[in-house]
């Protein structure tokens, strides 16, 4: 009978302190959450206020529109969102198969030197971005870059301030971010898996087709989720690149701020941004459910 009654009284206490484990919990967590809507809420909120609001220059009343919205998805700004998610989507597409191959080189290499090496790089090249990435491309294959002019890559048509250059400018920092996103997972493909398919007559394919992609597709996904932002939010290096010769929306609103084109459109680039911000929040949702699928496979 004790035997009976023991585990539940365990269980039953175990469950009374978790339930007053539960506000300690949250108090603790205040801080953070206090920094986060500080940092995060404040600047969302001044942006979604400023994006559906109007302030008439004689009165100063401020009153609610749809104008900004409505024009920030017209012309060329929905010509600018629609170049951001094209570029983003392209180098997420060819970041991520290439970033699996090098990360799968990786992973089966019995040289801990050449892992230590590869991740050491990929950790150092995914964080280099900016206007020093974009003036070593300019140094490299610019229009008088040492490559340019000893391949004479232009003569060939190339031109590192198109679509195409920078396109791989972004794949240079987009590749080794994806082999750190994806070595855990190809780490938590389970040995005894392709043994148990070897046993059971499967070839290599079909143990990637029904057992190894299948267990890596949350991963593959949220790796393709996590690039398509990286550089759907990037701005520094194509602004020193392209300019205003490539419709982004980053650029959009850096020129709408900063009245490069027109004056007093600081509102239409606050829609804008609430545009990348939704974007990006419909990014994070798909995202965020795919890496919790991937741990619970992979742990």
């Amino acid at each position: 009978m004790s035997a009976t009654t023991t585990p539940h009284t365990t269980g039953t206490a175990g469950g009374t302190s978790r339930r007053r484990r539960g506000p300690r919990t949250w108090l603790a967590a205040l801080p953070l959450l206090a920094f986060t809507g500080l940092c995060f809420g404040i600047p969302l909120g001044a942006i979604a206020f400023g994006a559906v609001t109007r302030t008439d220059p004689a009165t100063g009343a401020t009153s609610l529109t749809g104008e900004h919205l409505a024009r920030s998805l017209q012309g060329p700004y929905l010509g600018s969102l629609i170049g951001s998610v094209q570029l983003s989507s392209l180098t997420a597409l060819v970041a991520g198969l290439v970033g699996v191959l090098i990360a799968q080189a990786v992973v089966t290499s019995r040289s801990q030197a050449l892992r230590g090496a590869a991740l050491t790089a990929s950790g150092v090249l995914a964080n280099f971005g900016g206007v020093p990435l974009a003036f070593a491309f300019i140094a490299t294959v610019g229009i008088s870059g040492v490559v340019t002019q000893l391949a004479d890559l232009t003569g060939l048509g190339w031109s590192l301030y198109s679509f195409t250059g920078l396109t791989v400018v972004y794949l240079y920092f987009l590749t080794p971010l994806m082999v750190l996103v994806i070595v855990p997972a190809l780490d938590g493909l389970r040995p005894q898996w392709r043994e148990a398919a070897q046993n059971n007559g499967a070839s290599g394919w079909q143990f990637w087709r029904h057992v190894g992609l299948p267990v890596l597709a949350p991963s593959l996904l949220g790796g393709f989720v996590l690039l398509f932002g990286t550089a759907f939010a990037a701005h520094a290096t194509a602004a020193a690149l392209v300019g205003g010769s490539v419709p982004l929306v980053t650029l959009k609103i850096a020129d709408a701020l900063s009245g490069n084109v027109l004056t007093g459109q600081e509102n239409v680039a606050l829609a804008l941004g609430l545009d990348m911000i939704v974007i990006a929040g419909l990014v994070m949702a798909v995202y965020l459910p795919l890496q919790r699928r991937s741990a619970r496979w992979l742990r």
